[in-house]
């Protein structure tokens, strides 16, 4: 929400969304050091959640250097060291978006790193799954590290970004699979629907995209109406978009609706 105006607030609002769930991202650009994501970290715990009150959302938000930024890794090391002095406030829910980008060598010891720190600190964990041709691969890798820490529940963990070809993968290992709408990539309404067709309904969950890029944030209402015309009785529809994220997020005390 940080790259979106107060209209989608509103949109969000009046469509009878809940609360928001922002992860930490890139901004668009690659910052410049470390004191760019502390002010970023800043404006995710103070200033978005007094901006999304203003439209009676609560708001809630996890931390980490992105994926995309994390192939520095003098620069993710600063940042993650000072993840720590933010994790008590309030909307933290834990670390995320975490996971890779281009399956390199440092972006996986970057993931490790990121992975210590939750299970240090008692975290839940959301991971960032690659983009096209990188995404069964890098899952496999994200799966992998985490299978191998033993500190992890995997219960606390969610990966996002599904697709047909890994949501089984993830949901085979007893973590929670989410699905990003888009409307020109990652995945479609239509599709969302078939994979919850296919796959069932348990620990899987949509979200909506809101970022720098062509993204809709009412994505998970209108995916809902798409429900509707499929033959989803209200019931199983509001399990899926609002029972399923309060059911996971709601193993960190501090989201509360």
């Amino acid at each position: 929400m940080v790259s979106r105006t107060t209209d989608d607030y509103t949109a969000m609002a009046l469509a009878g969304c809940a609360a928001v769930c922002e992860p930490a991202f890139w901004a668009g650009f690659d910052r410049s050091g470390p004191q760019g994501f502390y002010d970023y970290f800043c404006q995710l715990t103070d200033y978005e959640p007094k901006r999304a009150a203003k439209f009676g959302l609560p708001h809630y938000s996890w931390l980490c250097i992105n994926p995309k930024e994390s192939e520095d890794m003098k620069l993710a090391e600063e940042v993650i060291s000072i993840i720590p002095e933010f994790l008590a406030r309030p909307n933290v829910l834990g670390i995320g978006e975490i996971g890779l980008n281009k399956n390199t060598r440092n972006e996986l010891k970057v993931l490790e790193w990121h992975i210590d720190l939750a299970a240090r600190h008692g975290q839940m964990i959301l991971v960032h799954t690659p983009h096209l041709e990188d995404k069964l691969k890098g899952t496999r890798f994200i799966l992998d590290v985490l299978k191998a820490d033993k500190r992890i529940d995997p219960a606390r963990v969610i990966i996002d970004h599904v697709e047909e070809h890994t949501v089984g993968m993830v949901l085979d290992t007893g973590m929670w699979a989410g699905m990003t709408l888009y409307p020109e990539s990652k995945c479609t309404s239509a599709r969302a629907i078939d994979i919850l067709e296919n796959y069932g309904e348990e620990r899987i969950w949509m979200n909506s995209a809101c970022d720098w890029g062509i993204s809709v944030p009412l994505a998970v209402p209108r995916t809902a109406l798409e429900m509707r015309k499929r033959g989803w009785t209200p019931e199983r529809i509001e399990a899926v978009i609002y029972g399923n994220p309060l059911r996971f997020m709601s193993q960190n005390p501090r989201f509360k609706l």
